[in-house]
């Protein structure tokens, strides 16, 4: 399995093996999304069909639309009423 070593500043080298696998070259974004047991790299896309799925599993239950609608309604009228 390909290991990386973190730097003082923070930063790794992400090996060659993992780079290919995802089909990375230099300058593309990769982002971590949280999965149960770690993080699960992700390359980022122009497309947006890439995005499909992406925020799958992030929240235990999907908001609807009214409720959404009631969330805004509620802080824009904390933001009023405050000085």
């Amino acid at each position: 399995m390909p290991a990386a070593t973190l730097t003082s500043k923070g930063q790794i080298t992400i090996p060659q093996a993992v780079r290919v696998a995802l089909g990375l070259h230099t300058g593309p974004r990769v982002d971590f999304v949280p999965v149960a047991d770690g993080f699960m790299i992700v390359p980022l896309r122009d497309e947006a069909a890439s995005l499909k799925g992406r925020f799958a599993g992030r929240v235990a239950r999907p908001v609807s639309l009214a409720a959404m609608d009631r969330a805004i309604a509620t802080e824009a009228a904390e933001g009023q009423a405050k000085p």
